[in-house]
């Protein structure tokens, strides 16, 4: 039997565990020191750029008001085999719809994977209004639990 720990991926098996994931959890500040607010999300990951994207509810109650305004965290885990692995980004969310970004952004939504359609809304998404987001990280780390060669 082996032990186990746990090791930075490098940056090809970062990409490849990204491009298959798909779901997460996205984190955004809160004033005064409240908890984060934080929800289950779909994403894409170009690799090319290394940018996450993001198609986030928006309008009352969704807890994201001004989300370009706080600093973000994402986090999205799985397993292969019977060993986890993890990724974890943080940074500022940016809107696609932003003029300066939006030819790039398009470009960049051609590389991603499927983002998946995450019902979590308690109600139909025809009637849920959605908004892009890219993040750039200012920080991007992996791990896996690997076997420890005695």
């Amino acid at each position: 039997m082996s032990d186990l720990d746990a090791v930075r991926m490098d940056a090809d098996e970062r990409d490849e565990f990204l491009g298959r994931a798909g779901t997460g959890v996205l984190s955004l500040s809160t004033a005064d020191g409240d908890p984060p607010h934080s929800v289950p999300v779909s994403y894409g990951y170009d690799p090319v750029e290394a940018v996450f994207y993001f198609r986030l509810a928006v309008g009352e109650g969704s807890g994201k008001a001004e989300p370009t305004e706080r600093d973000a965290t994402f986090v999205t885990y799985g397993e292969r085999g019977d060993r986890w692995e993890s990724v974890v980004a943080s940074g500022r969310l940016v809107s696609t719809a932003d003029e300066s970004l939006s030819t790039e952004a398009l470009a960049g939504l051609e590389r991603t994977s499927r983002i998946p359609m995450v019902d979590v809304f308690g109600e139909p998404t025809s009637q849920v209004a959605f908004e892009f987001y890219r993040l750039d990280p200012d920080r991007l780390t992996g791990r896996a639990e690997r076997s420890m060669e005695p």
